[in-house]
């Protein structure tokens, strides 16, 4: 008989879901994120290295990036990174007033 999954367990399973999700959805930009739900993968990523150093494990923001976007930070912004918009920063400055800085 299997052994039922630890709460443990289901929260790393969301997380690699919400992950693989975010990977798919490349077209989404930070600014959009963070304007809409107040976080963003760079949050994600400061949270993982926060996590990591709570852990006694710690991991460098470059190595943090690298597990949330997949691959190096600086090859995302190459690849999928567009120049917001000043309507997108306009909206960002708005969200960043009404609920704050997030992360």
């Amino acid at each position: 008989m299997s052994q039922k999954p630890d709460r443990s367990d289901l929260e790393a399973a969301a997380f690699r879901r919400l992950l693989a999700h975010l990977d798919s959805r490349k077209d989404v930009q930070n600014i959009e994120l963070m304007t809409l739900a107040g976080f963003c993968r760079n949050c994600l990523a400061n949270w993982y290295q926060d996590a990591a150093e709570a852990a006694g494990t710690p991991v460098s923001k470059d190595e943090a990036r690298e597990a949330i976007y997949g691959m190096p930070y600086s090859e995302w912004k190459e690849k999928y990174q567009r120049e917001a918009t000043p309507e997108e920063l306009a909206r960002f400055k708005a969200a960043q007033a009404e609920h704050g800085e997030g992360n």
